[in-house]
């Protein structure tokens, strides 16, 4: 078929306007890649077969595109996952994961192309679990050498489990599904805006469940986890649904494998309960270290733990509850902010829905002002959705679109003429569209969260100052505990032209 521009699959087009929503069908055409096969549907995305029209690229390697499924109504860490995956997979190289070939905007069609990798993931072994020793051990090494070459390029995933990793034709293990991932280079978008623990149950480790992101070692966990469910058929933790459920780690620790096992080797369970270990600085320190012991077990030095058959009694676990109630790692933030060396941020907050077109614009550029004395500063647009307290929300419009990405989409257009005046880098500006019923609130508590060293905010009215900070802005200013720039709409008298700021303190 010819090659044309197929830009309304989700009811949006380049322009901000939104069409009729359509489905995705073989033969249709997205930018340059030609819809070919659906490949498998999930709970946050569909996985197409495509080809490259005009074969602008490497037309030998066989490409998948990634397409977010949204309808309305979906969690919006589904959308943020997403928008997290299309920024690192670009930064990622090697052979320990699929080649990054080409991305959508939600401003037009989300989407990743990268490489398909042939196969099935590992996912498929879990229904003959328990596996033969030297396969468990073959899988957890070259599983361990994956994760180690993507920690050297500062990720961690966050995501280990079966169903996202699959092997190369050589046998090289390749992680998938970025979605949940934190990169020591880009901002953290999932930390930044959401507050439950994120990752999946079985597999999370006990600092993601205390809201930890940046220790590569929880990976190590999910992957004790995985060796653990090969050696056994059984889960060391269960399939919890709650975060009652998920904190249960912290203190029970699971049955050792060889109870379950008797075949299984001492210095097998050595290794497995080594990952499983609750704190970090007991299990391996790197995914190298994991991999050398599994390719030579007989250098491994056994402990306790190899001749263990049964759990910890009562006292022991009692302490380590005891212990967890007040393990909660608040003071684990600043340390990463300082190991990260943090640029300043500036956060914008933009009322698309209500603002007049002069404000917003007035906005703009007070916060273009802004960011040129500031070249390092990192820019956090921000839009609140409001929902009600009690009651439905609508989440869709009357032609089926998602309200979020409808809030998400404008806010980008919003900002276009900022990225495209600072040539900012990618990620230096990213988006947040916060659901909540109340705005003031939801803008604080971002703000404080992210450690916002400025925050610029448009506010309606005229005259005195009082008048100007409406109880939204006043609320912000007062509660924050950052410098704010309140802004003012231009044509309401010289008094009330440009913008306000109130010091931090």
């Amino acid at each position: 078929m010819d090659s044309k521009l197929y830009s309304n699959t989700l009811g949006y087009t380049g322009s901000g306007g939104q069409n009729a929503p359509s489905l995705l069908a073989p033969g249709m055409v997205i930018d340059r890649f030609q819809l070919e096969e659906k490949l498998h549907v999930g709970g946050m995305a569909h996985l197409w077969r495509v080809s490259e029209v005009n074969h602008a690229g490497d037309s030998r390697l066989p490409m998948i595109m990634k397409v977010p499924r949204i309808k309305g109504g979906e969690d919006p860490a589904t959308i943020v996952g997403f928008e997290v995956e299309q920024m690192i997979l670009p930064k990622l190289t090697g052979p320990h994961c699929p080649k990054f070939i080409a991305k959508g905007d939600f401003t037009r069609q989300p989407y990743i192309v990268m490489e398909r990798i042939e196969g099935v993931s590992l996912r498929a072994r879990l229904d003959d679990a328990p596996l033969a020793i030297d396969e468990v051990i073959e899988v957890g090494s070259r599983v361990a050498t994956a994760l180690h070459d993507l920690h050297r390029q500062h990720l961690v995933h966050l995501d280990v489990k079966p169903s996202n990793i699959m092997f190369r034709p050589d046998g090289s293990a390749v992680m998938v599904d970025f979605g949940l991932s934190r990169h020591d280079h880009l901002p953290d978008l999932l930390d930044e805006e959401f507050t439950l623990p994120m990752g999946t149950g079985p597999y999370m480790s006990p600092e993601q469940v205390q809201f930890i992101r940046n220790d590569p070692r929880s990976d190590l966990f999910a992957l004790g986890v995985m060796l653990y469910h090969f050696s056994t058929g059984e889960r060391p933790f269960g399939q919890p649904d709650s975060v009652r459920g998920l904190r249960r780690r912290l203190y029970v620790d699971p049955v050792p494998p060889r109870t379950l096992r008797r075949d299984c080797p001492p210095w097998l369970q050595e290794v497995i309960l080594k990952c499983l270990e609750v704190n970090p600085d007991r299990r391996y320190q790197t995914a190298g270290q994991l991999a050398l012991d599994l390719q030579d077990p007989s250098q491994i030095a056994l402990t306790r733990r190899a001749e263990k058959l049964q759990r910890s009694g009562v006292v022991k676990t009692f302490k380590r509850w005891f212990f967890a109630l007040g393990a909660e790692p608040g003071a684990e933030r600043g340390k990463v902010a300082e190991r990260l060396d943090r640029s300043p941020i500036i956060m914008v907050a933009v009322d698309i829905d209500n603002a007049s077109t002069e404000l917003l614009q007035q906005q703009r550029e007070t916060v273009r002002r802004i960011a040129l004395t500031e070249p390092g500063a990192r820019l956090a647009c921000v839009s609140v959705m409001k929902i009600n307290r009690i009651g439905m929300d609508e989440l869709v419009d009357n032609q089926g679109r998602s309200l979020h990405v409808k809030q998400l989409v404008a806010l980008k257009h919003w900002a276009r003429p900022i990225s495209k005046s600072l040539n900012l880098d990618e990620g230096r500006l990213t988006f947040h569209v916060l659901e909540a019923s109340d705005a003031a609130s939801a803008l604080v508590e971002f703000a404080q969260r992210n450690q916002v060293d400025h925050l610029v905010m448009g506010a309606r009215g005229a005259s005195t100052f009082r008048r100007l900070l409406g109880s939204v802005s006043s609320q912000v200013v007062a509660q924050s505990g950052c410098t704010v720039t309140v802004v003012r709409a231009p044509g309401l008298g010289d008094d009330a032209r440009g913008a306000t700021q109130v010091p931090a303190g």
